[in-house]
């Protein structure tokens, strides 16, 4: 049987005079959410700030629908991913860049409304889309 991972990441929402939008990024063809596998010790919480952290510099945020989540189901290898969602003001982004390879972990990033976020997403990411919208009321 296969060790399972978990993933941890924010549904970043932020409220403008055009409605709100969501931020996605792009790693090769892949649309999603900030994420990452939580480290050792970790909280999941606290990994999916830590990950929204280094990949995009966004710190300033606020969990004003609570700490509920949602999960996905299995998949890449077995990793689950648990997103929460976090508001924010900040618009500016900063991608970071991966210890590993010296390089920013992703390719693009995106301030979208909900709609396209659903329509950039892959099915997996979709049902997060879906699960945000309805707790944001969008």
């Amino acid at each position: 049987m296969m060790e399972q991972k978990l993933s941890c990441g924010v549904v970043l929402a932020r409220e403008s005079g055009q409605g709100w939008f969501t931020l996605m990024l792009r790693a090769f063809h892949h649309w999603d959410f900030p994420k990452g596998i939580m480290e050792q010790g970790e909280a999941p919480m606290e990994a999916a700030l830590r990950e929204l952290r280094e990949e995009t510099s966004v710190a300033d945020v606020a969990f004003d629908w609570g700490d509920r989540f949602f999960e996905t189901g299995p998949y890449s290898r077995g990793k689950v991913a648990r997103y929460y969602i976090a508001r924010t003001q900040q618009e500016s982004i900063e991608m970071g860049i991966s210890p590993a390879t010296g390089e920013p972990e992703h390719h693009e990033w995106r301030w979208v409304s909900f709609d396209e976020a659903y329509d950039l997403g892959s099915p997996r990411v979709r049902q997060i889309v879906q699960w945000a919208r309805q707790i944001i009321g969008t």
